[in-house]
């Protein structure tokens, strides 16, 4: 059988296989999830909280930003509390102090050591007892804890208004003054942390284990990490080596054929540069655009951490309040991107053909426009939901749904995946020529990569779907299945499946790859690549309320996900000696110099700081700190920012193939980004989130997340550290964005004559 052919086939068995596990999973996540009760009744028959109010405060909690102002079950953003752990601590100490007054008459932390632990002995099996009764659909509570929740939802409700007595703590915390201005809604608010605290901390039936595996960590109600999640952090180990052996024997077995001869000039100079293909212009703009509000509204995000209400003395937080300034920071970093890459499938589509179907300029603009009002309708939404004017009866299809990376109202989902479906149809029929003929020469182009690329542009397009699987009052556990689904196999998964396939064709059109080796390549790395990445998901989903299966599963693939990340500076150095491979391939040297940044960043940012907080123990005591932005960052941008980038360069270079490049302003682009994300990574989150994880080990998580202790001057201290690194790394974007705007504004042209046959020559 056909080498190709046998990948082919193992790729289909890989993903049916993978994809039925996924959905698996799924079921039984469904199956399993912590309960919502209809009522919370005392001992004495009184009704604290409905199955309404729980609903109702998600709501609530959802329109305000929702995982962007603090966190639930450690997902969301890292200035305010993770609002379950605090609350959990909080009821507990509360519960306490009730039967040490009664008992002797002080509150509990008064007490002597041996009476603390006796008190903290007799609360663990209470607070752990899963009074919930399936088939009345009812929980009970004792009337002292009925008590202690009283005590605590009364400090949410002053806390999330605009109560004097925790102003201060909303300072620390970064919240607005009334970030919840109807006092029912703050009821119905701590009626849905509450929750969200109890599941937490009560058993299973007939397990010895919360429904969120014990998380977080406190050892006053007894949330200690349980035995199994050692166990399959050894095995995650354990696989991670087995897989690295395994590529080894492969990379030592296959050798990448060499190039006898070398073209003589650029092959890709002679691409006819459509009208579809030019209007992709824009979009590259808009890249620029997106990211430099981005990186302002990260600067005022982090600024947040030190001010937390102010500016410089200004009241910003009454005009974008901190919620709001870390959504749109977090969701232009997918736009942005995502655009730099829809920009490219659109260029690249008829360049692979040769082929300009009939409107395709026409369907470029039109995707354009859809996205001008995507982000200008969504973002519009999201002010008007934080800021309370919006309503919750809209907030859902209009507002802010309040999940970190998915924060878009369902109206503008919708419209996205409209979108998405326009840009697939667009890329679609301008590849299919090639699908069916292997490209302008049959014996030159790629026919299978043409093939992946296809495949990974129609599941781009569809996967974006999975965000339309959870409704407004869809259980929490089975939203954060779906969400991840987006974020995971989406953002990480497919669109490096895409762009994989773009820089594999793009070489082999430059005439320094092998067709054949490329394409196995290509289909070997995705099979490689896959084999973890699509039940690695799982490893998001360990404390969300599901089954151990998730963790063993997780912690399994998960590492496979870094497997290929050993052997990536084989493939850094081979980019960069293409790069010196012939004189012409100079006029690549900065994609390609992109592309080998991406390889360096995969190391360091999804393989190191990937693994150090994706196992099942460290991330029990790590999910949620400092070092989760710390892989986000480094992962984020350094990989899919910066392919982002370098495939935006690729194809400015075939658009504007008769100017000189300024390289004095790319080389300070490029050493900046890198050096600014290095100091903002190893400056600031790095150490507070070590500091973080020593308080979470030694105090419990709600300590790590308090207020007391992110204040601290150390972390303070090093909060400002990250001022340098930001500065560099932001005067690197402002030197991409005088490039792209010199590219047009006022462009010098190269030296060299225009070749014979490209665009310049015909203009």
């Amino acid at each position: 059988m056909n080498p190709t052919r046998k990948l082919w086939l193992s790729l289909a068995a890989l993903l049916v296989a993978s994809f039925a596990v996924l959905l698996w999973v799924g079921g039984e996540i469904h199956r399993v999830k912590p309960p919502i009760p209809e009522a919370v009744v005392t001992a004495e028959g009184r009704t604290l909280y409905t199955r309404a109010d729980i609903e109702r405060g998600r709501q609530v909690w959802q329109s305000t930003g929702g995982q962007q102002l603090g966190s639930i079950w450690g997902h969301g953003s890292y200035v305010a509390p993770d609002w379950s752990a605090d609350w959990l601590h909080r009821e507990a100490v509360a519960w306490l102090d009730i039967v040490a007054q009664r008992q002797h008459g002080v509150a509990f932390a008064e007490l002597p050591e041996e009476q603390r632990a006796a008190l903290q002995a007799w609360l663990k099996p209470r607070i752990r007892a899963n009074s919930f009764d399936a088939n009345t659909q009812q929980l009970a509570v004792s009337n002292d804890r009925a008590v202690a929740i009283e005590t605590v939802a009364a400090h949410y409700q002053s806390l999330f208004g605009d109560d004097p007595a925790t102003l201060e703590l909303r300072k620390a915390y970064a919240m607005k003054n009334g970030t919840v201005t109807d006092a029912e809604h703050r009821r119905a608010l701590s009626a849905f942390i509450w929750w969200s605290a109890w599941a937490a901390v009560t058993e299973r039936p007939g397990k010895d284990i919360s429904y969120t595996n014990n998380w977080p960590h406190d050892e006053l109600v007894g949330n200690t990490p349980p035995g199994h999640l050692l166990t399959w952090t050894v095995f995650s180990v354990l696989f991670l080596i087995a897989g690295i052996a395994l590529l080894g024997w492969h990379h030592a077995r296959h050798k990448d054929e060499p190039i006898a001869d070398l073209p003589k000039t650029d092959p890709l100079a002679l691409v006819k540069v459509t009208p579809s293909m030019r209007a992709t212009a824009k979009y590259f703009w808009l890249v620029i655009a997106l990211f430099l509000t981005q990186i302002l509204l990260g600067a005022i995000t982090a600024h947040y951490q030190v001010e937390g209400q102010e500016a410089y003395g200004f009241q910003l937080a009454d005009i974008l309040p901190y919620s709001l300034t870390r959504t749109w920071h977090t969701q232009l970093a997918v736009l942005w991107i995502a655009t730099a890459w829809l920009g490219m499938g659109l260029y690249i589509g008829p360049a692979i053909s040769g082929h300009e179907p009939r409107f395709q300029r026409l369907g470029v603009n039109v995707l354009f426009t859809c996205l001008i009002i995507i982000v200008v309708g969504a973002f519009t939404g999201q002010w008007f939901a934080v800021m309370q004017k919006l309503g919750l009866a809209r907030n859902f299809w209009f507002g802010h749904q309040g999940w970190e990376y998915v924060d878009l109202g369902r109206f503008w989902q919708i419209f996205l995946f409209a979108g998405l479906g326009i840009w697939l149809t667009l890329v679609g029929r301008a590849l299919w020529p090639a699908m069916r003929r292997g490209g302008q020469h049959q014996t030159d182009d790629p026919k299978s990569i043409v093939a992946l690329l296809f495949a990974s542009t129609v599941c781009i397009g569809l996967f974006y779907g999975a965000g339309l699987m959870w409704g407004e009052h869809t259980h929490i556990s089975m939203v954060e299945y779906w969400r991840w689904w987006v974020v995971h196999l989406w953002v990480e998964g497919f669109f490096e499946v895409f762009a994989t396939a773009v820089i594999a064709f793009l070489f082999t059109r430059l005439g320094l790859l092998r067709v054949t080796s490329a394409t196995t390549a290509v289909l070997f790395a995705t099979i490689v690549f896959l084999s973890g990445g699509v039940l690695g998901t799982l490893h998001h989903l360990y404390f969300t309320g599901t089954p151990t299966a998730v963790i063993a599963l997780g912690a399994s693939f998960s590492a496979l996900e870094v497997v290929p990340l050993a052997f990536i500076g084989f493939e850094a150095y081979h980019t960069y000696k293409m790069s010196q491979a012939t004189p012409w391939m100079q006029r690549y040297k900065w994609p390609i110099l992109f592309f080998t940044g991406v390889a360096f960043w995969n190391v360091v940012g999804a393989g190191l700081f990937g693994f150090l907080i994706n196992p099942p123990l460290p991330l029990y005591y790590m999910q949620g700190l400092n070092l989760t932005p710390l892989h986000g960052h480094t992962a984020l941008f350094g990989v899919y920012g910066f392919l982002g980038i370098g495939l935006m360069l690729f194809c400015l270079r075939g658009l504007k193939p008769h100017l000189a490049w300024n390289e004095k302003v790319l080389n300070t682009a490029f050493w900046s980004f890198n050096i600014g994300l290095a100091g903002m990574a190893l400056f600031t989150l790095l150490p507070i989130g070590v500091l973080q994880l020593n308080a979470a080990i030694d105090h419990g998580y709600w300590y790590a997340r308090s207020a007391e202790f992110m204040q601290k001057p150390l972390i303070q201290m090093l909060v400002w550290m990250r001022v340098p690194g930001d500065v560099i790394f932001s005067v690197g974007a402002l030197s991409l964005a005088w490039f792209v705007f010199r590219l047009w504004v006022a462009p010098k042209r190269a030296r060299e004559p225009a070749l014979p046959g490209t665009a310049t020559a015909r203009e």
